[in-house]
């Protein structure tokens, strides 16, 4: 287990590598993030490094909050996330952690809030197959049968139908960082991530699955 960050995506672009090739990448404001609290087992029951990012004024916090804040000198910070650590040692109260802490080719994942979408229907949501567009036909895109009539007379739980669509936590795993730059705290990561331009993404090191025999 390792430390992650918090960053806000800003949208996306392309690169070139070395051949020539386009690679769609998003660009994402990387931190910086201030290490706002170190848990130990002996403490807290498990280990762990609670980091803050996004800046705001004392007033959008309350007292407890900023108190806690203030116990490693950081500035009132609006998200707060958990990375739990074997060893939090390794960390201090109030240290920066930039984007250098990825490196170009690391695989990670991207936790975030994709768009909302609003109600949607079958096919939109579920990728529905629609009727025949003949004009007789009177079913373009409506879902069909929902069950059996006397028997259950009823609609099971979990069916697939009409609702709303999006806004929910998503996660998009072993995404390829392309670049890193420092200076300006930028991550590029090849593909997709969740949200809108301006949503708040965590990014960590994607779990690296051992093959066995």
């Amino acid at each position: 287990m390792s430390v992650g960050i918090l960053g806000t995506k800003l949208g996306m672009t392309q690169v070139f590598d070395e051949a020539g090739k386009a690679i769609p990448v998003t660009v994402v404001q990387a931190g910086p993030c201030t290490v706002t609290q170190i848990k130990t087992a002996e403490v807290d029951g498990y280990s762990a490094v609670q980091v803050g990012f996004g800046e705001v004024t004392e007033k959008a916090l309350n007292k407890p909050e900023l108190g806690h804040l203030k116990k490693a000198e950081a500035s009132p910070l609006r998200h707060l996330k958990e990375y739990r650590l074997d060893s939090p040692a390794d960390y201090q109260l109030g240290q920066q952690l930039t984007a250098d802490i990825f490196t170009p080719g690391q695989q990670v994942d991207v936790i975030g809030t994709s768009i909302g979408r609003g109600f949607a229907g079958y096919q939109k949501r579920h990728n529905f197959k629609r009727g025949p567009m003949a004009h007789g036909s009177k079913n373009h895109r409506l879902p069909g049968s929902t069950g059996a009539g006397t028997t259950p007379g009823r609609v099971y739980p979990g069916k697939r139908m009409a609702g709303r669509l999006g806004g929910t936590r998503t996660t998009i795993k072993k995404l390829t960082i392309v670049r890193v730059d420092g200076d300006r705290n930028l991550l590029l990561i090849k593909g997709a991530i969740p949200g809108k331009p301006g949503a708040l993404v965590n990014i960590v090191p994607a779990k690296q699955v051992g093959k066995t025999n």
